[in-house]
């Protein structure tokens, strides 16, 4: 499957980014990048405002391509763009809550998933973070008398901790 998608539209929909910050753009590349990592996905992420605009080599790679709208357009003309010239409307899904690129991609038979939506999607393919006070699920657990005989025995006594 290829996804299609208006990157700055999809960052406004994930409260982990922000479209403030300066890096907003490569944060969500390597979301999209764990994301298309357990599935047989291409996606190509269109921004806004890109000097000179076109493909950016700096973030693109492996099954991701970032694009950048040139200062003479935007990302909505050029995801409509994409969406006339595709030879196969059927293995697309385009990512958007934009009016005119969701109508679009529905004149053209291409499946439409809102930015909103796909945001819930990201947030569960991306790996969670250990939790830090956890011991392995193999580690033996103590209790609070075995904790504090050990304590005991190696001269702290409650008093101390």
């Amino acid at each position: 499957m290829r996804y299609l998608i208006d990157g700055h539209n999809l960052i406004g929909q994930l409260p982990e980014l922000s479209l403030a910050d300066e890096h907003d753009e490569a944060q969500l590349v390597l979301l999209l990048r764990q994301f298309a990592a357990g599935r047989k996905a291409r996606i190509t992420v269109v921004f806004d405002h890109g000097l000179p605009g076109g493909r950016s080599n700096g973030l693109s790679g492996g099954t991701v391509e970032a694009v950048f709208a040139g200062s003479h357009t935007n990302a909505d003309r050029i995801l409509r763009e994409r969406i006339g010239s595709e030879k196969q409307p059927g293995q697309v899904i385009v990512v958007s809550n934009d009016h005119e690129v969701i109508a679009f991609a529905r004149t053209r038979k291409i499946a439409v998933t809102r930015s909103s939506d796909f945001a819930v999607q990201l947030k569960m393919a991306a790996p969670r973070p250990a939790r830090r006070n956890a011991p392995p699920a193999n580690e033996p657990r103590l209790s609070d008398a075995e904790v504090n005989e050990w304590m005991r025995l190696f001269g702290q006594d409650d008093d101390e901790r």
